[in-house]
């Protein structure tokens, strides 16, 4: 039973059945917001729900059977610990006080696309990896915008109080001109009492923007590269005690050809040498 199990969660066909399942739960649920399809076939919403549900019951109970009687291994994996919390809050009833809960569990089960295709996974556990490195980039913002918001409360508030009127102003302002949107706007108003107030806006941009992002980006592209080679390592095949004998005998061998050599060079050098 438990190869039989392992044999079935580990084949091509299983996955893009589960990965189909879920692209069709998520197309169900957006069936759902429209009253209209709701009051007409809600049973049948239902109904897929469900099947979705006991199908994810099924696969978590096959993983678990797979590794059984170990069954501690299957949740020493993140990613099979979330889609078991999804079956978890999935059962929770659809009544009363937990129905927000269940509307929001469905919808969990979407994001069982992320635990599901491998490359999706690559993606999201760099991001995680990242969590780290990116702190001290965002320190680095951090003190570039506080610069920034002061020496911005200092030139413009007077004149422009809409956006720089406080500290705290002066730091949303400063998010709005990082993020590109509509930052001349800003530019300009202060332009009309600095004339050379330009400068401080355009080497904010280009210090808040295009340095700090790439920062995060080398970041983000460094910790890829990290769990490509990672998962590679995983991904290879563990040596068997037959392949370790082998390459002994082969080292056996070629040291055996070495004495050899050795010693017929030996014999070929003169006593007097």
């Amino acid at each position: 039973m438990q190869q039989f199990a392992d044999r079935i969660v580990k084949t091509a066909g299983f996955e893009y059945f589960i990965i189909a399942l879920i692209i069709g739960n998520g197309v169900l649920l957006g069936l759902e917001t429209s009253p209209a399809l709701v009051q007409a076939y809600g049973d049948w919403f239902h109904l897929g729900n469900q099947l979705v549900l006991g199908v994810f019951i099924i696969e978590a109970m096959l993983k678990m059977t797979a590794v059984a009687p170990r069954v501690g291994r299957y949740f020493q994996d993140g990613w099979n610990v979330f889609d078991f919390l999804v079956i978890v809050f999935s059962l929770v009833p659809a009544t009363g006080d937990f129905a927000m809960i269940a509307r929001l569990a469905r919808l969990l089960r979407v994001v069982r696309l992320i635990s599901t295709i491998p490359e999706l996974r690559l993606i999201v556990s760099t991001l995680v990896r990242s969590i780290p490195s990116m702190g001290h980039v965002m320190l680095l913002m951090g003190v570039i915008f506080y610069i920034y918001a002061i020496t911005g409360y200092q030139l413009f508030h007077e004149h422009d109080p809409t956006h720089w009127r406080s500290l705290g102003i002066a730091l949303l302002s400063l998010f709005r001109v990082v993020t590109l949107e509509d930052w001349t706007d800003i530019m300009y108003t202060a332009m009309e009492f600095h004339e050379l107030a330009w400068i401080y806006f355009v080497s904010f941009v280009v210090l808040g923007t295009f340095v700090v992002v790439n920062l995060f980006i080398a970041v983000v592209i460094n910790n890829l590269d990290e769990a490509k080679a990672e998962r590679l390592r995983e991904l290879e095949p563990p040596v068997s005690r037959e392949e370790i004998l082998s390459d002994l005998r082969s080292t056996q061998k070629a040291l055996q050809r070495l004495e050899e050599r050795l010693e017929r060079h030996a014999q070929q050098i003169p006593e007097g040498n």
